[in-house]
């Protein structure tokens, strides 16, 4: 084949030649991470449920009674899956995670050498952080990570005056504020890389004069998208406090001897130490968070001068920020701060879990060591440097190894018994409450062997599930918000009969830990009886279905203008030509 020597012509080749092998190691990593998702199935493990055909329902889509914490999460997962199947849905949310997280790394590194690029694409979709969020189940803070790289680089480049990069911010955000914690980590990226009230180096006067409103309208923008969670904590019932038990609960953790700070330090440090990677307990992995900081810092210079004037800077300042949230609960004075705040100040309970707040750092630490390898690279014969470089690309798959098929197999899909749906086509002729017994957070049940899953009756149940929210963490249990939960919990610690309590349905859920006094079942009608549910309808009751109301009404307009934004953003980054990410 002839090379085209037009430059018009040629361009496109070469940019194609410079991003297929970025693709093609995006994808080979998404494969390895995600391998076992290729049987049929569910795979559920601690936070992520997800269903055949999740129900729109009031309470997926404004909560009355608990924070919302999966708001708009869980409404626009019942919304796709009216249409796509939820294993689908999952499946494409996980790849779509993993593969963006390596390409939107590699592409954001300042760098003309492919190799550079495909070590960071490895490395940032290779994390601990990642790893650990995908353990827990966190699927959404997944996607917030992973558009983390595409947001910096449409911050900058809006920044820069660029034509098009507002709409690029609004659709790199989108996916990032289907959390809570998503949204607040995309709305810092922007206020810190584009607000026109952070000084900057002379040189960037200009562009600041040039396009001063870009910086608020992408501010408003990444702010609407947050609306509908910031609407939803505003008007529910379960009020803005959290227990401060959760402070040290959900604190970072040590993995290994070196301590939590340097846990942090390699993107790990998660609370949970059922969703850390066996690996990371192994003696040399805080060597090898040394060596990783070492290459960072090697790089941090040439970040610094290939980046616009400035950007560096902001970019330092939004890690700084995010690794003190991070830390607050193993620095001295921090713990007890912080259990002020989440009682006392409305919405704090979102710092608890700071470990959270890490994926700028994770972002950078890359980006850097990518560069740092770079000039190590440079210092020494070319072949080998790319023995060098190929050693450096395998260095986060070695550290880790148990990431790799699904966290060494515990995504492993299953599928629902089939009386799942027949108790839920029973109370959807009969809409009503909905109390699952035993009171438990999460489950673990015989045909999800080896796994605990949170119930999964919220989502595959077509009406308001009340689900325990107290959640145990070693010997500590930390209380949950919701006060119909509480009312529940108090009758059935007292032995009254559930039918007084004005419940439509009683599910009870057999052969997981727990028993249910039989007592408390009494003038309960059987609708249903099988292997594992059990199905009570309370006579004394009538089917009603969860009103609207206002409030909900506000969380659903803050939904439609976060959607409008998007829709804009889309139509807006179409109308112009093609844009290289």
């Amino acid at each position: 084949m002839v090379e085209p020597t037009d430059g018009v012509e040629a361009a496109p080749v070469r940019r194609a030649r410079d991003t297929l092998p970025l693709y093609a190691v995006a994808a080979a990593v998404t494969v390895l991470v995600l391998a076992p998702l290729a049987a049929p199935g569910y795979a559920l493990l601690y936070d992520m449920v997800f269903v055949p055909r999740q129900p729109l329902t009031w309470d997926l889509v404004a909560p009355a009674q608990s924070l919302p914490r999966a708001v708009p999460m869980d409404a626009l997962v019942s919304l796709v899956t009216q249409l796509v199947p939820g294993w689908l849905v999952q499946r494409l949310a996980l790849a779509g995670a993993v593969f963006l997280a390596a390409v939107g790394a590699g592409r954001l590194v300042p760098t003309d050498r492919r190799a550079v690029r495909l070590f960071a694409a490895v490395a940032y979709a290779w994390t601990p952080y990642l790893a650990e969020r995908l353990l827990i189940g966190q699927w959404g803070l997944l996607l917030a990570y992973a558009a983390l790289p595409w947001l910096v680089r449409a911050a900058l480049d809006l920044r820069a005056g660029r034509a098009g990069a507002l709409a690029r911010v609004v659709l790199a955000a989108a996916p990032a504020a289907i959390t809570p914690t998503g949204g607040l980590i995309a709305l810092g990226t922007v206020l810190v890389l584009t607000s026109d009230r952070m000084r900057a180096p002379r040189s960037l006067l200009v562009s600041q004069r040039m396009h001063p409103h870009r910086s608020r309208q992408a501010l408003a923008a990444v702010g609407v998208l947050n609306a509908p969670w910031v609407v939803a904590a505003l008007v529910t019932g379960a009020g803005g406090s959290s227990d401060p038990a959760g402070v040290a609960a959900f604190a970072a953790r040590s993995e290994n001897w070196a301590g939590p700070l340097v846990a942090l330090a390699g993107t790990g440090g998660i609370w949970s130490a059922q969703a850390t990677p066996a690996s990371r307990a192994a003696p040399l992995v805080p060597v090898a968070t040394v060596v990783l900081l070492v290459l960072a810092g090697v790089g941090a210079g040439l970040l610094r001068r290939r980046l616009p004037p400035g950007g560096a800077a902001r970019l330092a300042v939004l890690v700084g920020i995010g690794c003190l949230l991070a830390a607050v609960g193993v620095l001295p004075g921090g713990d007890a701060a912080l259990r002020w705040a989440v009682v006392h100040l409305p919405g704090a309970g979102l710092l608890r879990d700071g470990q959270k707040f890490l994926a700028p750092y994770a972002l950078l630490l890359v980006v850097c060591a990518a560069l740092g390898a770079e000039r190590l690279v440079a210092r020494v014969d070319r072949e080998v440097a790319g023995v060098v470089l190929i050693g450096l690309l395998f260095l986060p798959v070695a550290v880790l190894p148990d990431l790799a098929f699904g966290g060494a197999g515990r995504l492993r899909p299953v599928s629902y018994p089939a009386e799942w749906q027949r108790v839920a086509e029973h109370i959807d002729e009969e809409p009503g409450e909905i109390l699952a017994l035993p009171l438990s957070a999460y489950r673990a049940y015989p045909w999800n062997p080896g796994r605990v899953v949170l119930d999964p009756a919220p989502r595959y149940l077509p009406g308001t599930v009340l689900t325990d929210d107290t959640l145990r963490v070693g010997d500590v249990a930390v209380a949950g918000e919701n006060p119909r939960v509480r009312e529940m919990r108090r009758a059935l610690a007292e032995g009254r009969p559930v039918w007084t309590t004005g419940v439509r349905w009683v599910l009870v859920q057999h052969e997981i830990s727990g028993e249910v006094d039989s007592e408390v079942l009494g003038g309960l009608v059987t609708v249903h009886d099988g292997p594992f549910l059990t199905l009570y309808r309370n006579p004394a009751t009538v089917p009603e279905s969860g009103g609207s109301g206002p409030a909900r009404l506000a969380v659903v307009a803050a939904l439609g203008a976060a959607l409008l934004v998007v829709i804009a953003a889309a139509v807006s980054a179409l109308h112009r030509r093609a844009t290289a990410w």
